[in-house]
């Protein structure tokens, strides 16, 4: 196979993955919506019950990942270059990671009080750490299915099975015992997900083979995983940092009212995992043959995918952002400007999230830097914007919204970083903006700003949004879209497992 042939279907082998988990992103938004309507206006639910929840799931969440020790994005490495049975290369992994997350979890059971800033939890509430070991392994499992090219199994645990049980049993708490439904609902969730990626891994790679611990090998994986795992914590961290410090300045009712704006916002930030899982094993392929032109090209392609998606959606989620944010409860509207800011950030973190899947293979420790930076400035923002609005005489709500500023310009930051690194090490422009985007943008921000005006909001809502998605990405594929752009929604062979 000529190099042309291979780059051709590394493309198509990545778009194949997108589009499967792209389909996986409409399911997901179908099933997290009946969560936050239920979870926002269910009796014994609400704002406040919500912050509490959020406040747990922020450290729940940022401890399994980085129990996972890098294996989400490491893993395809080490499956590409290990001669050892592929079960044994994950079981290594996977040992450490439940090791690692049941020691968390303990250590959470015994001192709950980091999951609770405000003091307000039941004994069922602080069964959430249970959720810690499976997570992990779930991230594990899901990342040895997708270096053989099968995101179809991350579709199905995230896009169905979590968040349909998540709806589902908060439902049924609301009738029983609503205080701990959402935790309840949660701790279901997560099991249901695990078992919905366990079982095709199971059948994709078996049980290990003559396999034996070994300490020592445990401990080199260890101390070659910890950038991978310190920069994916990170990254993970840096869109919870802001709800969390918002929780330590703010009632619980107004995390509660941050979180399901979050929630909405981070719909769009789902469309980087259904190319990322793909796009590592093609990067580590041409790693190997010193490819850096293929992989420019891989990463430009994918960046621009990513943003042209997140960007419609954005700009759909965003307009009328009252009435989305009003489907959950009258008490969420005031959340429509955190929810601007929060669907702008994930737009202008697509550079970012390409780079750093090459940057974590070529550069983990410039990449670990940057991400450190990145970090603290949000830190550093956030607290700034919240301190300020409080000065101003400003309420919780204003205060929420400058929380979402700041994580925007972290992740602008951490783009531009990114982007110019890689482009420096590649030797390969990092840029995945194309003027044509403009031709899209426009008619759609018309459109949809002639339904905010002129149409009741129900109707704003059925017809409105997808109107305005359909001008969007109609204008889109005629203008800005080429042939290898149209790859996406085209049906392609399922290539071989790396």
């Amino acid at each position: 196979m000529s190099q042309a042939e291979q780059q051709q279907q590394d493309i198509a082998a990545i778009a194949r993955g997108g589009r499967t988990n792209l389909f996986g992103f409409f399911l997901r938004l179908a099933a997290r919506i009946p969560f936050l309507f239920i979870a926002g206006r269910a009796p014994g639910y609400g704002p406040a019950a919500l912050g509490v929840f959020a406040s747990a799931l922020v450290l729940i969440e940022l401890t399994a990942m980085i129990c996972t020790l890098g294996e989400k994005r490491g893993l395809a490495q080490r499956l590409s270059e290990s001669d050892a049975h592929p079960a044994n290369v994950i079981a290594d992994g996977a040992l450490i990671a439940l090791l690692a997350s049941s020691v968390a979890a303990l250590a959470f059971w015994l001192f709950p009080a980091p999951l609770f800033p405000g003091g307000q939890f039941t004994w069922i509430d602080r069964l959430m750490v249970l959720a810690i070991p499976p997570l992990a392994l779930t991230e594990i499992w899901l990342a040895a299915l997708a270096y053989r090219f099968d995101v179809g199994a991350t579709v199905r645990a995230r896009a169905i099975v979590e968040p349909w049980t998540i709806s589902i049993v908060a439902g049924l708490m609301a009738l029983f015992a609503p205080r701990s439904g959402l935790a309840v609902a949660y701790l279901a969730s997560v099991y249901a997900a695990a078992a919905a990626a366990f079982v095709p891994f199971l059948r994709a790679y078996g049980l290990p083979q003559a396999w034996r611990p070994s300490l020592s090998d445990m401990g080199k994986l260890t101390l070659r995983s910890l950038p991978i795992a310190t920069a994916d914590a990170i990254e993970w961290g840096t869109r919870r940092l802001d709800i969390f410090t918002l929780g330590l300045f703010a009632a619980p009712s107004a995390v509660g009212v941050y979180y399901v704006a979050q929630q909405i916002a981070s719909l769009p930030q789902k469309l980087k995992t259904s190319f990322e899982p793909i796009l590592g094993p093609v990067i580590t392929r041409n790693l190997k043959t010193r490819d850096y032109a293929a992989i420019g090209r891989q990463v430009r392609q994918v960046g621009f995918w990513i943003l042209a998606a997140q960007l419609g959606i954005a700009l759909a989620l965003g307009i009328p952002g009252e009435g989305v944010m009003g489907l959950i409860g009258p008490q969420f509207v005031g959340g429509t400007g955190a929810l601007a800011f929060l669907l702008a950030a994930e737009v202008v973190a697509a550079t970012a999230v390409v780079s750093e899947a090459a940057l974590i293979y070529v550069a983990r420790l410039r990449n670990l830097a940057v991400s450190i930076g990145t970090v603290v400035l949000q830190g550093l923002v956030t607290v700034g914007g919240i301190l300020l609005m409080q000065r101003l005489g400003y309420n919780e709500l204003y205060q929420a919204a400058a929380a979402a500023a700041g994580l925007a310009l972290a992740l602008g930051f951490a783009s531009f970083v990114k982007s110019w690194i890689l482009a420096g090490i590649l030797d390969e422009r990092i840029n995945n903006w194309r003027w044509a985007l403009i031709w899209a943008v426009v008619p759609a921000v018309l459109l949809g700003w002639a339904a905010t005006r002129f149409l009741p909001e129900w109707a704003e809502l059925a017809f409105g949004i997808p109107a305005l998605l359909a001008v969007y990405f109609g204008v889109l594929w005629r203008r800005a879209f080429g042939p290898e752009d149209r790859l996406l929604f085209q049906k392609a062979q399922k290539p071989a497992a790396a």
